[in-house]
Protein backbone atom coordinates (compact mmCIF):
# COMPACT_ATOMS: atom_id res chain seq x y z
CA UNK A 1 0.00 0.00 0.00
CA UNK A 2 2.69 2.43 1.04
CA UNK A 3 4.44 1.83 -2.58
CA UNK A 4 1.15 2.48 -4.35
CA UNK A 5 1.25 5.67 -2.27
CA UNK A 6 4.85 6.29 -3.25
CA UNK A 7 4.18 5.73 -7.03
CA UNK A 8 0.85 7.92 -6.89
CA UNK A 9 2.95 10.66 -4.90
CA UNK A 10 5.57 10.20 -7.86
CA UNK A 11 3.09 10.60 -10.58
CA UNK A 12 1.02 13.87 -9.34
CA UNK A 13 4.52 15.17 -9.03
CA UNK A 14 5.30 14.78 -12.48
CA UNK A 15 2.32 15.95 -13.72
CA UNK A 16 2.33 19.27 -12.09
CA UNK A 17 5.71 20.12 -12.45
CA UNK A 18 4.83 18.87 -16.58
CA UNK A 19 2.19 21.09 -16.25
CA UNK A 20 4.01 24.18 -14.63
CA UNK A 21 6.93 23.93 -16.95
CA UNK A 22 4.40 23.63 -20.01
CA UNK A 23 3.10 26.93 -18.96
CA UNK A 24 6.10 28.77 -18.32
CA UNK A 25 7.03 27.65 -22.18
CA UNK A 26 4.03 29.21 -22.76
CA UNK A 27 4.07 32.38 -21.46
CA UNK A 28 8.19 32.70 -22.24
CA UNK A 29 7.38 31.78 -25.98
CA UNK A 30 4.35 34.73 -25.79
CA UNK A 31 6.78 37.38 -24.28
CA UNK A 32 9.32 36.20 -27.01
CA UNK A 33 6.59 36.51 -29.87
CA UNK A 34 5.68 40.15 -28.39
CA UNK A 35 9.17 41.00 -27.94
CA UNK A 36 10.28 39.56 -31.58
CA UNK A 37 6.89 41.00 -32.74
CA UNK A 38 8.16 44.62 -31.08
CA UNK A 39 11.25 43.88 -33.00
CA UNK A 40 10.19 43.69 -36.25
CA UNK A 41 7.80 46.75 -35.31
CA UNK A 42 11.01 49.15 -34.61
CA UNK A 43 12.49 47.25 -37.62
CA UNK A 44 10.03 48.35 -39.74
CA UNK A 45 9.94 51.85 -38.31
CA UNK A 46 13.50 51.82 -38.58
CA UNK A 47 13.19 50.85 -42.18
CA UNK A 48 10.41 53.21 -42.99
CA UNK A 49 13.11 55.83 -41.62
CA UNK A 50 15.55 54.76 -43.47
CA UNK A 51 13.64 54.49 -46.45
CA UNK A 52 12.25 58.07 -45.92
CA UNK A 53 16.15 59.20 -45.15
CA UNK A 54 17.15 57.93 -48.30
CA UNK A 55 14.15 59.65 -50.21
CA UNK A 56 14.89 62.95 -48.38
CA UNK A 57 18.63 62.12 -49.40
CA UNK A 58 17.88 61.96 -53.06
CA UNK A 59 15.29 64.78 -53.23
CA UNK A 60 18.29 67.00 -51.80
CA UNK A 61 20.94 65.54 -54.22
CA UNK A 62 18.11 66.50 -57.11
CA UNK A 63 17.97 69.87 -56.12
CA UNK A 64 21.19 69.91 -55.45
CA UNK A 65 22.11 68.80 -59.15
CA UNK A 66 19.05 71.20 -60.00
CA UNK A 67 20.46 73.88 -58.76
CA UNK A 68 24.01 73.25 -59.44
CA UNK A 69 22.39 73.21 -63.33
CA UNK A 70 20.94 76.23 -63.07
CA UNK A 71 24.39 77.88 -61.72
CA UNK A 72 25.90 76.91 -64.59
CA UNK A 73 23.14 77.93 -66.60
CA UNK A 74 23.04 81.53 -64.87
CA UNK A 75 27.37 81.71 -65.27
CA UNK A 76 26.43 81.15 -68.73
CA UNK A 77 23.69 83.57 -69.28
CA UNK A 78 26.23 85.92 -67.28
CA UNK A 79 28.90 85.22 -69.58
CA UNK A 80 27.12 86.06 -72.39
CA UNK A 81 25.67 89.46 -71.00
CA UNK A 82 29.25 90.26 -70.26
CA UNK A 83 29.97 89.43 -74.06
CA UNK A 84 27.21 91.55 -75.17
CA UNK A 85 28.39 94.09 -73.30
CA UNK A 86 31.88 94.58 -74.23
CA UNK A 87 30.32 94.18 -77.55
CA UNK A 88 28.19 97.17 -77.71
CA UNK A 89 31.16 98.97 -75.61
CA UNK A 90 33.00 98.46 -79.01
CA UNK A 91 30.34 99.21 -81.50
CA UNK A 92 29.54 102.85 -79.07
CA UNK A 93 33.63 103.23 -78.98
CA UNK A 94 33.82 103.06 -83.04
CA UNK A 95 30.69 105.31 -82.87
CA UNK A 96 32.17 107.72 -81.11
CA UNK A 97 35.61 107.52 -82.85
CA UNK A 98 33.45 107.75 -86.50
CA UNK A 99 31.59 110.79 -85.37
CA UNK A 100 35.10 112.10 -84.24
CA UNK A 101 36.27 111.44 -87.52
CA UNK A 102 33.53 113.04 -89.38
CA UNK A 103 33.67 116.56 -86.86
CA UNK A 104 37.36 116.54 -87.91
CA UNK A 105 36.35 115.53 -91.36
CA UNK A 106 33.80 118.70 -91.43
CA UNK A 107 36.42 120.85 -89.89
CA UNK A 108 38.89 119.96 -92.34
CA UNK A 109 36.41 121.41 -94.93
CA UNK A 110 35.56 124.07 -92.92
CA UNK A 111 39.43 124.87 -92.75
CA UNK A 112 39.85 124.44 -96.54
CA UNK A 113 37.29 126.62 -97.82
CA UNK A 114 38.73 128.83 -95.59
CA UNK A 115 41.75 127.72 -97.51
CA UNK A 116 40.55 128.73 -100.48
CA UNK A 117 38.91 131.96 -99.47
CA UNK A 118 42.39 133.33 -98.05
CA UNK A 119 44.35 131.85 -101.17
CA UNK A 120 42.06 133.33 -104.34
CA UNK A 121 41.48 136.54 -102.28
CA UNK A 122 37.61 137.02 -101.76
CA UNK A 123 37.29 136.50 -97.71
CA UNK A 124 35.19 138.34 -95.66
CA UNK A 125 37.57 141.81 -95.95
CA UNK A 126 37.54 141.39 -99.08
CA UNK A 127 33.45 141.17 -99.21
CA UNK A 128 33.26 143.77 -97.06
CA UNK A 129 35.47 145.99 -99.02
CA UNK A 130 33.77 145.00 -101.97
CA UNK A 131 30.22 146.24 -100.39
CA UNK A 132 31.08 149.44 -99.29
CA UNK A 133 32.74 150.14 -102.37
CA UNK A 134 29.62 149.47 -103.86
CA UNK A 135 27.36 151.44 -101.53
CA UNK A 136 26.62 154.64 -103.91
CA UNK A 137 25.81 152.48 -106.64
CA UNK A 138 23.11 150.92 -104.09
CA UNK A 139 21.73 154.67 -103.11
CA UNK A 140 21.63 155.27 -106.91
CA UNK A 141 19.55 152.07 -107.69
CA UNK A 142 17.28 152.01 -104.63
CA UNK A 143 15.00 154.89 -105.76
CA UNK A 144 14.52 153.11 -109.31
CA UNK A 145 13.63 149.47 -107.25
CA UNK A 146 10.99 151.23 -105.17
CA UNK A 147 9.92 152.78 -108.30
CA UNK A 148 9.72 149.34 -110.10
CA UNK A 149 8.52 147.63 -107.25
CA UNK A 150 8.29 143.89 -107.41
CA UNK A 151 8.31 143.90 -110.99
CA UNK A 152 11.78 145.49 -110.89
CA UNK A 153 13.18 142.95 -108.93
CA UNK A 154 12.09 140.04 -110.87
CA UNK A 155 12.86 142.10 -114.04
CA UNK A 156 16.72 141.93 -112.61
CA UNK A 157 16.75 138.39 -111.57
CA UNK A 158 15.44 137.17 -114.66
CA UNK A 159 17.84 138.85 -117.02
CA UNK A 160 20.74 137.75 -114.87
CA UNK A 161 18.83 134.01 -115.08
CA UNK A 162 18.49 134.72 -119.23
CA UNK A 163 22.05 135.60 -119.31
CA UNK A 164 22.88 132.42 -117.88
CA UNK A 165 21.15 129.93 -119.66
CA UNK A 166 22.92 131.84 -122.70
CA UNK A 167 26.09 130.70 -121.00
CA UNK A 168 27.10 134.47 -120.63
CA UNK A 169 28.76 133.40 -117.10
CA UNK A 170 30.49 136.97 -116.51
CA UNK A 171 27.02 138.72 -117.48
CA UNK A 172 25.23 136.38 -115.47
CA UNK A 173 27.33 136.85 -112.12
CA UNK A 174 27.19 140.34 -112.27
CA UNK A 175 23.27 140.85 -112.82
CA UNK A 176 22.60 137.88 -109.79
CA UNK A 177 25.09 139.95 -107.75
CA UNK A 178 23.55 143.14 -108.24
CA UNK A 179 20.37 141.45 -107.57
CA UNK A 180 21.71 140.44 -104.41
CA UNK A 181 22.88 143.80 -103.56
CA UNK A 182 19.54 145.75 -104.17
CA UNK A 183 17.66 142.40 -102.73
CA UNK A 184 19.63 140.58 -100.07
CA UNK A 185 16.31 139.01 -98.70
CA UNK A 186 13.55 138.00 -100.73
CA UNK A 187 12.52 134.35 -102.03
CA UNK A 188 14.92 134.74 -104.83
CA UNK A 189 18.14 135.93 -103.32
CA UNK A 190 18.72 132.34 -102.68
CA UNK A 191 18.40 130.77 -106.02
CA UNK A 192 20.81 134.26 -106.92
CA UNK A 193 23.17 133.20 -105.20
CA UNK A 194 23.52 129.67 -106.07
CA UNK A 195 23.56 130.56 -109.91
CA UNK A 196 26.64 132.40 -108.89
CA UNK A 197 28.05 129.18 -107.90
CA UNK A 198 26.99 127.18 -110.85
CA UNK A 199 28.49 129.83 -112.87
CA UNK A 200 31.65 129.41 -111.55
CA UNK A 201 31.09 125.64 -111.62
CA UNK A 202 30.08 125.44 -115.51
CA UNK A 203 33.61 127.58 -115.98
CA UNK A 204 35.46 124.30 -114.05
CA UNK A 205 36.32 127.01 -111.18
CA UNK A 206 35.48 124.16 -108.61
CA UNK A 207 37.33 126.80 -105.69
CA UNK A 208 35.28 129.85 -106.27
CA UNK A 209 31.97 127.50 -107.26
CA UNK A 210 32.59 126.16 -103.31
CA UNK A 211 32.80 129.19 -101.75
CA UNK A 212 29.65 130.93 -103.28
CA UNK A 213 27.58 127.51 -102.69
CA UNK A 214 29.01 128.37 -98.69
CA UNK A 215 27.07 131.28 -98.95
CA UNK A 216 23.70 129.61 -100.02
CA UNK A 217 24.24 127.46 -97.19
CA UNK A 218 25.46 130.27 -94.34
CA UNK A 219 23.00 133.44 -95.43
CA UNK A 220 19.91 130.91 -96.88
CA UNK A 221 19.99 128.30 -94.03
CA UNK A 222 15.99 127.93 -94.56
CA UNK A 223 16.63 128.26 -98.06
CA UNK A 224 15.14 125.21 -100.58
CA UNK A 225 18.84 125.71 -102.03
CA UNK A 226 20.71 123.80 -99.40
CA UNK A 227 20.34 121.02 -100.48
CA UNK A 228 21.45 121.86 -103.98
CA UNK A 229 24.62 123.32 -102.52
CA UNK A 230 26.03 120.31 -100.31
CA UNK A 231 25.13 118.51 -103.48
CA UNK A 232 27.13 120.77 -105.87
CA UNK A 233 29.96 121.33 -102.80
CA UNK A 234 30.48 117.80 -102.81
CA UNK A 235 30.88 117.50 -106.58
CA UNK A 236 33.30 120.36 -106.73
CA UNK A 237 35.61 118.45 -104.33
CA UNK A 238 35.57 115.16 -105.96
CA UNK A 239 36.20 117.45 -109.47
CA UNK A 240 39.54 118.92 -107.42
CA UNK A 241 40.32 115.20 -106.51
CA UNK A 242 39.21 115.66 -102.46
CA UNK A 243 37.57 112.28 -102.57
CA UNK A 244 36.99 112.45 -98.53
CA UNK A 245 35.29 116.18 -98.50
CA UNK A 246 33.54 114.90 -101.38
CA UNK A 247 31.80 111.91 -99.89
CA UNK A 248 31.14 113.62 -96.29
CA UNK A 249 28.94 115.99 -97.67
CA UNK A 250 27.29 113.44 -100.18
CA UNK A 251 26.77 111.27 -97.57
CA UNK A 252 25.11 114.71 -95.15
CA UNK A 253 22.79 115.25 -98.40
CA UNK A 254 21.42 112.06 -98.34
CA UNK A 255 21.10 111.91 -93.95
CA UNK A 256 20.00 115.42 -93.48
CA UNK A 257 17.47 115.70 -96.66
CA UNK A 258 16.76 112.15 -97.39
CA UNK A 259 13.84 112.75 -99.49
CA UNK A 260 14.65 114.59 -102.39
CA UNK A 261 16.41 114.51 -105.63
CA UNK A 262 19.40 115.73 -104.34
CA UNK A 263 19.80 112.62 -102.41
CA UNK A 264 19.33 110.38 -104.96
CA UNK A 265 21.51 112.10 -106.85
CA UNK A 266 24.37 111.41 -104.16
CA UNK A 267 22.83 107.87 -103.27
CA UNK A 268 24.14 107.09 -106.62
CA UNK A 269 27.74 109.20 -106.59
CA UNK A 270 28.59 107.34 -103.85
CA UNK A 271 27.58 104.07 -104.70
CA UNK A 272 29.37 104.50 -108.43
CA UNK A 273 33.00 105.93 -106.09
CA UNK A 274 32.48 102.50 -104.34
CA UNK A 275 32.14 100.54 -107.70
Amino acid sequence: MKKFLWVFFLAVWFVFWGCATTDDLKRTRHDVDQRINALKEETARLQKGLDDGRKVEESLRKNQADTGADLTELREQVKKLQGTTEELRRDLDNLKAERREKDAKMKDIGLRIGFIENFIGVGKKSEQGENAARKEEKKGNSHRAAKNGNNGKSNGYSLAYQDFKSAKYEDARRGFQKYLEQNPNTDLSDNAQFWIGETYYLENNYEKAILEYEKVIKNFPDGDRVPHALLKQGLSFLKLGDEDSGKLLLQQVVKDFPNTGQARIAKAKLKALKE
